[in-house]
């Protein structure tokens, strides 16, 4: 049987007070609703469908998917009206999964088995054992231990608000039974509303079998209403992947401070200071030191290389045995060879630093190629950009730039030139030429300062 996914994403979200819908709002560096659909796509689904309402507009520019289709809930009358603007697109022989825009977390392994037991009158249902199950629909099961029905807790007896065992509101079955029970849902409930959480009910009295399954860790199914929960399992979320990385050999100075939004991907004996932020595809190699209050996105950095305090790298290659920073800034486009360095308060753009090169500090380079062993003195900027375009500088191997240089790109200074400390340089410097390129210095006697009158 195929496997088509209904995901329910047409609610306000009124108590996140915000004016995006609750599913855009972001956990580690992405929508809720796009972590859920991540997680869907190692289930190999046939088709996504995401029911929409308020904010459609929003969501659909949000996310970007080419497998999904967008059903809208026009208006929002339960959960089960919500399925129902999905199911005239899925085939009676396929099996259906159903979750949620604002359930983040749900593990793969978890929705796995819950698909897998499905049957042609086998429900699988996601439960959760909670302390406090203040909120939610109820498991109702019989003496034999069968779940029998769900009872939302606005319309639960006292004696049935005693029961611990919830309901997640995920659940799989096969298509063919959600054609025919969601005609049968009726709203005659304290919130005049169409439950899906009925139609386990109705199944039971057609003779399905309804199996229960259960995460192994009750954040998975924790839903999102307010922004104090989404801090809650953001922390959650983190806490998980700083005990993954341990576990895994690298060292955190502090696990509770470090944030990893995307995918981090690392060698050996690597070490993490604190505050440090990962955002994208970040790759480190062995033996990676990462300083504190460091922010690197989607950037890869070799073996052996320290990044130095408070340094952000973005969309950067950083070769083996390189030093960046303190405060160093590497825009995209960076590429650092091998043995390299950048010191504080450099920033580079669009630029390549040939291996053993050295920009030690204060310096701007954008849109430049530096060769081989070069050193760039402090205070050096390149003026590559001229109101309108960009130009490049090329330097050549083993030039020598000397402090509070300004190179005008377009601009070329060959192999082992030498550039004088203060010069603006606006031609062509061949190779082993000295460059100097300043104004003539005037010593002035008896110069008297000005004084206030």
């Amino acid at each position: 049987m195929s496997l088509h996914v209904i995901i329910l994403a047409a609610g306000q979200g009124s108590r996140m007070k915000s004016d995006l819908p609750k599913v855009v709002h972001q956990l580690a560096g992405k929508p809720m609703l796009q972590h859920v659909i991540d997680t869907v796509s190692q289930l190999d689904a046939e088709k996504i469908h995401i029911v929409v309402g308020h904010g459609a507009d929003i969501v659909k520019q949000t996310i970007h998917d080419e497998n999904i289709n967008w059903c809208l809930q026009a208006e929002q009358l339960g959960t089960g009206h919500a399925v129902a603007q999905a199911i005239d697109e899925i085939p009676a022989s396929a099996k259906v999964l159903i979750l949620y825009g604002d359930v983040p977390l749900t593990s793969g392994s978890t929705l796995y088995d819950l698909v897998s037991s499905v049957e042609a009158q086998q429900l699988s249902l996601l439960t959760v054992e909670l302390e406090n199950p203040t909120g939610y629909g109820r498991i109702i099961r019989n003496p034999e231990g069968e779940i029998t029905l769900i009872v939302e807790e606005k319309d639960a007896s006292e004696k049935q608000r005693f029961v611990t065992e919830v309901n997640t509101g995920i659940l799989a079955m096969s298509a063919a039974s959600l054609h025919l029970y969601i005609p049968l849902l009726e709203n005659s409930n304290a919130q005049g509303e169409y439950y899906l959480t009925d139609i386990i009910e109705i199944a039971v009295k057609n003779g399905d079998r309804v199996e229960s399954h259960h995460p192994q860790f009750e954040q998975e199914v924790q839903g999102v209403n307010n922004r104090l929960q989404l801090c809650e399992l953001e922390c959650w979320h983190q806490s998980r992947i700083s005990e993954q990385l341990m576990l895994a050999g690298v060292t955190l100075y502090d696990p509770n401070r470090i944030d990893v939004r995307g995918h981090l991907q690392f060698g050996r004996d690597v070490v993490i200071d604190l505050n440090c932020i990962f955002e994208g595809d970040v790759i480190l190699g062995d033996n990676v030191h990462i300083g504190p209050n460091c922010i690197i996105k989607n950037a890869s950095i070799g073996a052996g290389t320290n990044i130095h305090a408070n340094s952000f790298i973005e969309d950067s290659e950083i070769g083996e045995l390189a030093n960046v920073g303190p405060y160093a800034r590497l825009r995209p486009g960076t590429q650092l060879e091998n043995n390299t360095k950048i010191g504080n308060f450099v920033e580079t753009k669009k630029t390549i630093v040939g291996e053993g090169s050295k920009i030690n500090h204060l310096s701007y380079v954008g849109d430049t190629v530096l060769g081989r062993k070069v050193n760039v003195g402090a205070g050096t900027i390149t003026c590559n950009y001229d109101g309108v375009n960009k130009f490049k500088t090329e330097i050549g191997d083993g030039v020598f730039v000397g402090s509070n240089t300004s190179l005008i790109a377009p601009v070329k200074v060959g192999k082992n030139a030498t550039i004088g400390a203060g010069s603006t340089v606006t031609k062509v410097v061949e190779d082993e030429q000295l460059v100097v390129a300043r104004a003539k210095q005037r010593n002035i006697d008896g110069w008297q300062r000005p004084v206030k009158k």
